[in-house]
């Protein structure tokens, strides 16, 4: 039997944007994907504290973290920065052409409509995207979810990611969009 899967409180979680990729060696990855389309690349990795995404198309970079605060993460090439909580909002140009806007929010829902929505995140991102699910520590308690749901549409790219957190009965979104002009 393995350790027992934790993650930080959502109140420890933070977002980071770079203009460079960053080592993958930094994160505690648990699931990854790679879609490569129209000349740009993404990798999709699901961690601990969320999730990283690396965009890149020709010599454009961008890297989307969620990391606990307390992650030593480098300040060179960081865009954008904010701590998880309520509703937040950030864009930005990057390099030639490339716009990236991002929204968050962290939702605290009643006991049984979070248990809703964890099944339906469940489900979703088991038939659309990459899913990690953790093994309960007991069989009749949840488990934290991580989903990452990619789609690409004309001219741009829309990332959704959702990130659950039984002990607080709260979900963590992200909703990201890389345009090339």
């Amino acid at each position: 039997m393995g350790a027992p899967f934790v993650r930080p409180p959502v109140s420890e979680l933070v977002f980071r944007l770079y203009d460079r990729s960053l080592h993958p060696e930094l994160f505690d990855v648990l699931a990854a994907r790679r879609v490569e389309r129209g000349g740009y690349r993404l990798t999709v990795r699901i961690t601990r504290t969320g999730h990283v995404l690396d965009w890149s198309h020709g010599s454009e970079r961008l890297t989307e973290v969620t990391a606990a605060s307390g992650q030593e993460l480098p300040e060179t090439g960081r865009r954008l920065a904010h701590r998880f909580g309520g509703g937040r909002s950030g864009r930005c140009e990057v390099g030639a052409g490339v716009r990236y806007q991002v929204s968050s929010q962290v939702e605290v829902l009643p006991p049984e409509q979070f248990l809703h929505v964890h099944e339906e995140l469940r489900a979703d991102g088991a038939r659309k995207g990459l899913l990690f699910h953790s093994q309960p520590d007991h069989r009749f308690s949840l488990s934290p979810l991580g989903v990452v749901i990619v789609e690409a549409l004309p001219g741009c790219l829309s990332v959704a990611a959702f990130h659950t957190f039984p002990d607080e009965f709260a979900v963590v979104k992200t909703q990201s969009l890389i345009e090339r002009a």
